[in-house]
């Protein structure tokens, strides 16, 4: 197996690897290109997200700085706001689906190492070398959820749709879908139900009106 193909499986892999040293480089160059740009350079920022990212759709807003270990292995879906300094760590694949929104200081984090220091510090292959080697965990990020500021999203973790996950909270396990969670380790809290629509606001609301009145009205 390729130590790419070693990431996809969620077995120890070896980061030294020259084809996986070559994406990192990629990655990280592009992001030094990114975060040198003005905000107002749109078609260079959005030619740079295209060659960094595994896909990225359309309508969306990286405000950057960025940083992407990989850059490849994130998957961004549309209509997709990310605000100050995130950073996704992505040994492993990450998905951000449509419709998300990201505070500052998000981070996502997909490799693990072992606990031993000795074995952190070596393993050997199958060929009898010591290496250095972890492994990875995917992370999925569900449809138009809310991350928070001060975020960190773990290895493994699932975050299923129309969540928000309050500042601070460092996501170690999945989140079902519709919940608000937050803390460290994070919980879910509560479902969020109708009960929360800003129209249960109206000291907030003011005269504005969401989408879903203004249909019903009309």
């Amino acid at each position: 197996m390729t130590e790419q193909e070693k990431i996809d499986a969620g077995i120890l892999f070896f980061p030294g690897d020259p084809e996986l040293k070559a994406k990192k480089l990629k990655a990280h160059n592009l992001n030094i290109d990114y975060n040198r740009l003005h905000e107002d350079e749109t078609e260079a920022r959005e030619a740079i997200l295209q060659d960094l990212l595994g896909h990225i759709g359309k309508d969306h807003f990286v405000q950057g700085p960025i940083t992407f270990h990989y850059g490849c292995h994130t998957f961004i879906g549309d209509d997709v706001f990310i605000n100050f300094n995130l950073t996704v760590q992505d040994d492993a694949t990450v998905t951000i689906d449509d419709g998300c929104n990201f505070g500052p200081n998000v981070t996502i984090v997909t490799p693990v190492h072992p606990m031993l220091p000795d074995e952190r510090k070596a393993i050997l292959t199958a060929e009898g070398k010591p290496r250095r080697l972890c492994w990875a965990k995917p992370v999925h990020v569900g449809k138009r959820c809310w991350i928070c500021a001060n975020t960190v999203i773990l290895p493994g973790v699932t975050i299923g749709d129309n969540c928000v996950i309050g500042a601070g909270s460092v996501v170690t396990r999945d989140i079902p879908a519709g919940s608000f969670a937050a803390g460290n380790p994070c919980r879910v809290i509560r479902p969020i139900t109708e009960q929360d629509s800003m129209v249960n606001f109206p000291e907030i609301l003011t005269d504005n009106r969401v989408l879903q009145q203004d249909a019903d009205e009309g």
